[in-house]
């Protein structure tokens, strides 16, 4: 299912009606949180991540049952469409703050929502960096990396974190791709082609107007890749 611009302005107006004190996502944390959920190896219901989307103490504070459910129905949405979208194609269009000062992207928020929901289920994702092969195991600790220097606990030089910076917003929709074709095989166009087991190096990123791997006979922008 397509979100539109105004579906996400919505969605980040009622995410950012919640009480600021309980810290609940912004739309970048959700949508990087909604991924992380949706590539788990281990299938986790919405009774298991919702809660955690409302802020620290997992407790909702809506000032009506209108606006709860507005809500909870714009999160499901969202998270729909992002499973709509990388069924068959594997590509996710990350939604990404950007500083109003500088312009800068800011792939903070994003990760830090991915890693949270890493955090749901450890033992399935540390079976799965176990298992995975070198490719996507270089990519799990790329993303893990990543969350260290967002915390400020990187080893790498100040140089070093320049230059990610600068390439990690291009990179991470080549990671999730790598690591879903791992954590849900049955979502990857190739599986059945390939085999599971073997190796997997996701491809060029689909361009805007490419026909969308989905099989839909859309232009990508105009399906998978419009959320």
């Amino acid at each position: 299912m397509d979100q539109s611009d105004q579906d996400l302005d919505q969605l980040d107006a009622l995410l950012r009606a919640l009480p600021v004190d309980n810290m609940p996502m912004t739309l970048s944390e959700l949508d990087g949180y909604i991924v992380g959920v949706l590539a788990c190896p281990e299938m986790i219901p919405p009774s298991g991540w919702l809660p955690q989307v409302w802020g620290e103490t997992g407790e909702a504070e809506f000032p009506d049952e209108k606006a709860a459910e507005e809500t909870i129905s714009a999160v499901m949405a969202h998270y729909n469409s992002i499973a709509a979208s990388i069924t068959g194609s594997l590509w996710v269009e990350p939604i990404y703050e950007v500083d109003p000062n500088s312009d800068e992207v800011m792939w903070e928020p994003w990760v830090d929502g991915f890693t949270r929901a890493m955090r749901l289920r450890p033992e399935a994702w540390s079976q799965l960096l176990d298992q995975a092969d070198e490719e996507t195991r270089a990519t799990m600790i790329f993303l893990m990396a990543l969350q260290v220097i967002y915390i400020g606990q990187s080893k790498f030089t100040d140089e070093e974190i320049d230059e990610i910076d600068l390439e990690a917003p291009d990179l991470i929709p080549n990671c999730v791709a790598t690591i879903l074709h791992q954590s849900r095989p049955e979502l990857s166009p190739r599986h059945s082609e390939m085999g599971p087991g073997r190796p997997f190096k996701a491809g060029p990123r689909p361009r805007q107007n490419d026909p969308c791997a989905c099989g839909s006979g859309r232009k990508y922008k105009k399906c998978c890749g419009r959320h």
